[in-house]
């Protein structure tokens, strides 16, 4: 609901159409959307007694929070190349972030994130299940997931680990180029206000991005077994960063 209303009031202002506030939009989009992939599942399996899910909806589930988590990603990396823009280059901020490259930007993240679901899902399906498929987690990831496999899942976590090391650190890469060429700009200015007003603007955001890049790396870069601390760990990633 705050994502949404977030969503609805800055479509309602006029002047709230600028970059900043289109990425906003984005994100705050894509975070509802994933709430709205895992948290319903999580809430039926709370309350009733069996808790299944079927393999249509557990690939389907999968697909959707790799392109959700992917697709904010590339959304947070873009936002920080807008920071560094609007910061670093003030004067020529309105051509470089044009309607046309900023639109370009936000596709193009769509588009990885569609495109990385897909694929790595339909690696995933291909692997051969044969029970009990019982998956550890509250949600179907690809770690549980990949527990179950009885075939080789050399093919799926060579997809994954292509994913994290092109798409994880080519985005995290730009985050951390633009943060610090937005710090070496803000220690050169002389006034103490606008120091200030530079780091208390970039701050939010980059709150965000260390949460979601933290927990991530926790989640993903250790071995999946279920234990209590994991679930804790995908709770975390899953649920909390999108508030």
């Amino acid at each position: 609901m705050g994502n949404l209303t977030m969503l609805l009031v800055i479509r309602a202002d006029s002047h709230r159409h600028m970059p900043m506030y289109f990425f906003l939009s984005h994100l705050s989009f894509l975070d509802a959307f994933y709430s709205s992939v895992i948290v319903p599942k999580l809430l039926e399996n709370l309350l009733s007694k069996w808790k299944t899910i079927s393999p249509l909806e557990c690939f389907t589930q999968i697909s959707l929070v790799i392109f959700s988590r992917a697709a904010e990603a590339c959304l947070l990396s873009v936002m920080a190349y807008d920071w560094f823009q609007a910061v670093c280059h003030p004067l020529l901020y309105v051509v470089a972030m044009n309607k046309k490259v900023f639109t370009g930007l936000v596709g193009a993240s769509w588009t990885i994130g569609m495109g990385t679901g897909l694929v790595n899902s339909i690696r995933l399906a291909q692997q051969h299940f044969c029970g009990p498929n019982l998956v550890r987690s509250f949600a179907c990831e690809l770690p549980p997931v990949l527990l179950l496999t009885c075939s080789d899942p050399y093919v799926s976590v060579a997809s994954i680990l292509t994913t994290m090391a092109v798409l994880g650190l080519g985005t995290l890469v730009l985050l951390l180029g633009s943060y610090t060429r937005i710090i070496m700009t803000a220690l050169g200015i002389n006034s103490a206000m606008g120091q200030s007003k530079i780091f208390s603007t970039c701050s939010s955001h980059f709150l965000v991005v260390t949460i979601f890049y933290g927990s991530g790396v926790f989640r993903y870069m250790t071995p999946a077994s279920g234990s209590a601390l994991e679930q804790v760990l995908s709770v975390q990633y899953s649920v909390v960063t999108r508030c």
